[in-house]
């Protein structure tokens, strides 16, 4: 899915396209869906792709919206040297769109964390 900056701006808030487009991220704790317990899915705010179940949240500790496992083909990854050192970064398969990064600290059955930004996303009760 391809849209200028133009379009971007017109659809996101100014936060969203920070992270969205500008692969920023959020403070940690300031999303309310760090703490949604509520049965649904996680879609990207840019372009509204399903990316995570409810059934996948846990957690973390970490103040972001966390994830062991996304819906298949759904996102896809890069490696971030922002930091110095290389991170597994996480973006919409569909958009393009920053979502955050990826660790190998979480739960089982796949013992991943997907770190994501809840301003990246947006909840779709069932």
């Amino acid at each position: 899915m391809k849209r200028t900056d133009a379009e971007w701006k017109a659809i996101l808030t100014e936060e969203q396209y920070r992270v969205l487009r500008g692969h920023g991220t959020e403070r940690a704790g300031t999303s309310s869906l760090n703490k949604n317990d509520a049965p649904g899915t996680y879609l990207c705010a840019g372009c509204t792709e399903p990316l995570f179940t409810s059934d996948t949240k846990f957690d973390s500790g970490t103040g972001w919206p966390s994830f062991y496992q996304p819906i298949e083909n759904a996102v896809a990854s890069s490696t971030d040297w922002k930091l110095i050192y290389p991170r597994t970064e996480i973006h919409c398969a569909r958009c393009g769109g920053h979502l955050g990064h990826v660790f190998d600290d979480g739960p089982q059955p796949t013992g991943k964390r997907y770190c994501m930004n809840g301003i990246a996303l947006k909840f779709v009760p069932r």
